[in-house]
């Protein structure tokens, strides 16, 4: 795979959230704008390498406050339809063909808009963001997942607004922030409500915490993905020991997951019906790293569960902290754990066929616009989980 064609191979994308996604220097003119003077840095450069740094400390209250000077930014409807539109335009360059686009109207209201004024700015910047990349040759289709807090108590309320929208560019809904002391069995009003209007959702579990919140989302939710679901792997042995021992006694192998034979690995109850019943696991290697909920590239899960077959999807989480792009994570997967470019065509159709769009619609992405893309590469028809 070369960086050309990388950039060239079509992409989609599950896991993207809309305030962790700024350019910089947009931060900077709109906290200009709406007269916000709490920015740790003045110029685009060193605000972009504020972000990453703080994002790699370590520090969670650090890594929360990132958010802090995105959500300021964008309280306004042209804030955050500018955003949006950004949005669009940067995933398409990057050669995203499809992207959900998460975000929590409950976080933009301190300016006085409305929860259903954030969701028009955004389904605005969004079209707008579409057009302007489709006008630059690079067509993208974006939608919105709806996000609710999860310490907070608005899920049935952005639940039904979801629902209000759903002819409107908006897609689906999840629940999203501190996953230890929260789990998703507290919005059981909200996922019943959706289940009964026919919607689908994604719920961010395994990431923080552990297998509990994998079996509380799918089992007690009925989630259609899990967002990261890294922990999954919790419920996976090799050679008879936990996941984790094992790759505790095997973290100086780079090559520990690449050569490892499955034969070796078995599943628990769990990751079996995970596995079985194909449900989507978001990941995001990058952000996972900054998380600690994996140790490196080489050694990240996802190319474990990537050779299991099971439905694994790439994703960039919040590209502003980790300074990422789906470009980006392909580049660090091929040279850090042999990923080819076969792999990434298979990732990418994995997420196609996972999107919260009608199936003809998914189906007709994949064949007119996924597998030409790739053909054009070298890579042809093949497997795909």
């Amino acid at each position: 795979m070369s960086a050309d064609e990388l950039r060239l191979a079509p992409k989609v994308l599950l896991h993207d959230h809309l305030d962790g996604g700024l350019r910089p220097q947009t931060i900077i003119e709109l906290a200009q704008e709406c007269g916000y003077d709490g920015l740790p840095a003045s110029e685009s450069e060193a605000l972009g390498t504020w972000f990453r740094d703080s994002a790699d400390s370590g520090s969670l209250p650090r890594y929360l406050e990132t958010f802090d000077h995105t959500l300021a930014v964008m309280q306004t409807r042209e804030g955050l339809f500018r955003v949006a539109s950004e949005c669009a335009q940067d995933l398409a360059a990057d050669g995203v063909v499809y992207a959900e686009s998460r975000y929590a109207p409950e976080q933009h209201l301190t300016k006085g808009l409305t929860l259903e004024g954030v969701v028009e700015a955004v389904n605005a910047g969004l079209r707008d963001g579409e057009a302007k990349a489709a006008e630059a040759g690079n067509p993208i289709r974006v939608t919105g997942l709806l996000t609710a807090m999860r310490h907070a108590a608005k899920s049935t309320e952005i639940a039904e607004l979801a629902i209000r929208y759903r002819d409107e560019g908006v897609s689906g809904f999840d629940i999203a922030g501190a996953e230890a002391g929260y789990p998703p069995t507290r919005h059981l009003d909200a996922f019943e409500y959706l289940q009964r209007e026919n919607f689908h959702f994604t719920i961010h579990a395994g990431e923080a915490f552990g297998l509990p919140s994998i079996w509380q989302a799918i089992q007690w939710c009925g989630a259609d993905r899990l967002g990261h679901g890294v922990r999954i792997v919790d419920d996976i042995s090799i050679d008879g020991s936990p996941f984790a021992e094992w790759l505790e006694g095997n973290k100086a192998d780079a090559d520990a997951l690449t050569a490892l034979d499955l034969g070796r690995v078995r599943l628990g109850r769990l990751a079996a019906y995970v596995r079985d019943k194909r449900i989507p696991l978001e990941m995001c290697p990058s952000s996972n790293l900054q998380t600690s909920a994996a140790l490196s590239i080489p050694l990240h899960p996802i190319t474990l569960l990537r050779r299991l077959r099971f439905r694994v999807t790439l994703n960039t989480d919040n590209r502003l902290m980790s300074g990422t792009s789906m470009s980006r994570e392909a580049t660090l997967l091929r040279d850090e754990a042999e990923w080819t470019l076969e792999d990434l065509r298979w990732v990418t159709i994995n997420a196609m066929k996972s999107a919260f769009i009608p199936f003809d619609e998914r189906l007709a992405l994949i064949d007119d616009v996924i597998k030409p893309g790739y053909a054009a590469l070298g890579h042809h028809d093949a497997p795909v989980s």
